[in-house]
């Protein structure tokens, strides 16, 4: 995975843990790297090593603390990186979620080595959807509710999720995702 990524979870421990609980986290990782490159691939091994120590050290199980990671990497990172872009893949929430193929696309250009995970939408409803989730790496699931939950709160849209299983043998996960009618409101 790119820097960014094991940079956003080092902003994410920091801010909610200080500084000495990330290096203690680092420590259990065996992570020797003194600052993270954005633009840098690491081997995926470090994140989860990373993610790990940090389950250890906050005492958490793993999936609350990827689905936090998840909301923090929408509403911070992604924000803060990527905002022109963020806001030209939808006005709202099902538009985003309908373009997040392209958008993966896009920032494919600008990372070169980056093998994003692959989403794609059906079922499509006014306001629901099933999102489709595949990817080489596992056990990130929680992590993609965090983004769309995240997503959610990005757009002022009360969102849920509810893991429907794998639609195909390629699928990770399939999400019902389900959003608000704002006239109902």
């Amino acid at each position: 995975m790119y820097g960014m990524v094991n940079q956003a979870l080092e902003n994410m421990v920091r801010e909610a843990h200080g500084e000495a609980v990330w290096l203690e986290i680092k420590a259990a990782a065996g992570v020797d790297v003194e600052m993270f490159l954005s633009t840098e691939a690491y081997p995926d091994s470090l994140t989860y090593d990373l993610v790990g120590a940090a389950c250890k050290v906050l005492n958490s199980p793993a999936e609350p603390l990827l689905g936090a990671f998840g909301r923090y990497w929408v509403l911070n990172t992604a924000r803060k990186g990527y905002g022109d872009m963020m806001r030209a893949a939808g006005r709202n929430l099902k538009e985003f979620l309908l373009h997040l193929p392209d958008f993966h696309s896009r920032i494919a250009l600008i990372f070169p080595h980056l093998v994003p995970p692959h989403f794609a939408c059906s079922d499509i409803q006014e306001y629901s959807l099933h999102l489709h989730y595949r990817s080489h790496r596992a056990g990130l699931e929680p992590f993609v509710v965090g983004l769309i939950e995240g997503l959610g709160e990005m757009y002022s849209t009360p969102v849920t999720i509810e893991a429907l299983g794998p639609a195909t043998p390629a699928d990770r996960q399939s999400f019902l995702v389900t959003w608000a009618n704002p006239a109902a409101e």
